[in-house]
């Protein structure tokens, strides 16, 4: 009787390996995932079928990507963000726009408001990073 448990019990593993053995042959019948989702081992993969393309093996993801949608024909997408237009302004515009801050500021913390006080400081020293970084890019 033990051994007839034992027989029905490697039956419904059988039949559970039969299961998962249709998964990865599933799988294969769907779309690839997308180029940026891909490993680089993918991607090498992918780019040793390109012909006139060597050295697959010691390049680099977003070297693998390049080329692989340059033979596809599909174009880099640039990335996103917020469009935000930033105005030029020289260093003297922007020490210029902190004084202004400062006396404002100073008005705020006379009347206690230390919300708009936090948020005038902020300012502040946001203009002081793009004055650095305009010393330092000229």
């Amino acid at each position: 009787m033990a051994e007839e448990i034992k027989d029905e019990e490697t039956k419904g593993a059988e039949s559970e390996g039969e299961v998962k053995e249709e998964g990865p042959k599933a799988e294969a019948g769907k779309e690839e995932k997308p180029l940026d989702k891909m490993t680089v081992l993918e991607l090498r993969e992918i780019a040793k079928e390109i012909p006139d393309v060597t050295g697959v093996t010691a390049m680099k993801k977003d070297q693998l990507l390049s080329i692989i949608k340059k033979h596809r024909g599909i174009e880099e997408e640039k990335p996103g963000g917020k469009k935000i237009a930033k105005i030029a302004l020289t260093v003297h515009e922007l020490k210029h726009k902190i004084s202004i801050l400062k006396v404002d500021k100073k008005s705020v913390i006379e009347k206690h408001d230390r919300k708009k006080a936090t948020i005038l400081r902020r300012r502040i020293n946001r203009l002081k990073k793009r004055i650095r970084k305009a010393e330092k890019a000229a």
